[in-house]
């Protein structure tokens, strides 16, 4: 399968992605990659984190006895992975290997619902290039929390609202270079970006529904976002609503590219179903993170959900065949 438009198409792998006879992958929820192209799987299954190389060989698996619901995975500026854990109201930063160096939040400890302290069943993590940890807050709050590198607590802005400054389940979070915050507002339909001290800068439409965002250091750069069908009896089905990933141009948001498998038409076992995570590795591939379980019986209420879905997708990138220098853009899913 082939999709996208012009400098922007990608073909799907979908046999990419093997674990050993008898392990269970779980609904994936992030994913993230690191310097020497692996592949972290964040999912809700008995091995929270797995591990892949490159080409779909299974390499390990940790966090297991320590998270609760995974939601958000984001590869820090040092390397190692920030994991927000919705269940237990936390960011964990850990290595690479599995050790937690810190905690933000006090795990299985939420605040009070939309009290604006955090944590409420929060969605995912943004680091700038000085170092500073924002935190959206989507599911119990309606919020966006700054932090120090080391974790000191900084100040939160956002209220629930349609205005802007105000959020409708803020449900990711990317940071650029130039240090600009871009939120992906998912039920308002747009993403807003605030310089780093929180203050409103614009916001772009045309959109469905974001729900990952990832940003590709290039010249310009490029955001790809995650964007999930409707879910409404009223426009279920209908077309050019997602599932899909779309490439927006940076500054202003306009449209590049959209690309998708059309599970609205034909739903299978291998469609991209709700596309919750996104990143990239060096060579501009991309890895989609699909919480299908969860998304199938509300996207296709009036369809057989598969014995098995896929939950983790590698779509290559066609239109570029050799790695390029400019691309290693941290996984902000």
């Amino acid at each position: 399968m082939i999709s996208g438009v012009d400098t922007y198409t990608f073909e799907a792998l979908p046999e990419w992605g093997r674990v050993p006879k008898g392990y269970e992958l779980g609904e994936v929820a992030a994913v993230a990659v690191d310097r020497d192209d692996n592949v972290y799987a964040f999912n809700r299954g008995p091995h929270p984190m797995v591990v892949f190389d490159r080409e779909g060989n299974f390499v390990g698996s940790w966090g297991e006895g320590v998270f609760v619901r995974p939601h958000g995975l984001q590869m820090s500026l040092s390397g190692d992975l920030f994991c927000t854990d919705e269940g237990a109201h936390v960011v964990r930063q850990c290595t690479l290997q599995g050790e937690v160096i810190m905690t933000l939040g006090q795990p299985g400890v939420g605040s009070g619902f939309h009290s604006g302290e955090p944590f409420n069943r929060c969605t995912h993590t943004a680091e700038s290039p000085d170092g500073s940890i924002y935190v959206s807050d989507g599911y119990g709050n309606a919020r966006i929390h700054k932090y120090t590198n080391d974790g000191k607590y900084l100040f939160s802005w956002g209220r629930s609202g349609t205005g802007p400054g105000e959020f409708n389940l803020p449900h990711n979070i990317a940071c650029a270079q130039d240090g600009l915050v871009y939120v992906a507002d998912r039920e308002n339909h747009r993403i807003q970006v605030f310089d780093g001290d929180g203050r409103f800068r614009e916001q772009w439409h045309d959109l469905h529904r974001p729900s990952a965002i990832f940003l590709e250091r290039s010249t310009p750069p490029v955001m790809y976002v995650a964007e999930i069908g409707p879910y409404l009896g009223g426009n279920r089905g209908w077309p050019n609503l997602g599932p899909r990933i779309s490439v927006l141009g940076i500054p202003g948001g306009a449209i590049l590219s959209r690309a998708s498998q059309d599970a609205s038409v034909a739903p299978s076992s291998d469609a991209l179903v709700s596309p919750h995570g996104i990143a990239m590795d060096s060579r501009g591939d991309l890895y989609i993170a699909d919480v299908a379980y969860t998304g199938w019986s509300s996207l296709f209420p009036n369809s057989t959900m598969p014995d098995s879905l896929r939950t983790l997708h590698k779509w290559r990138r066609a239109d570029r065949p050799t790695a390029s220098s400019n691309l290693g853009g941290s996984s902000l899913t």
